[in-house]
């Protein structure tokens, strides 16, 4: 896929990555916000920050062992 401009970090769509998909954002320079080309997503780095702050709550875990499901 061919890359549009990036920003200084590659940032994970809020929108996509909520539904299980892994898009990375462009940056416009000119209007000074990111942009996803799979939809209609757009925000400052801090709406996409925050975005993904919600969703990284559903991994919190993935790199935790449970051995017990007694969580009673």
């Amino acid at each position: 896929m061919a890359q549009a401009g990036k920003g200084k970090l590659n940032f994970r769509c809020p929108s996509c990555f909520a539904r299980d998909i892994d898009v990375d954002m462009f940056y416009d320079g000119d209007r000074k916000e990111y942009y996803c080309l799979r939809c209609q997503f757009t925000g400052t780095e801090e709406d996409v920050l925050r975005g993904n702050e919600v969703i990284r709550l559903r991994y919190k875990d993935m790199l935790t062992r449970f051995t017990s499901f007694d969580f009673d």
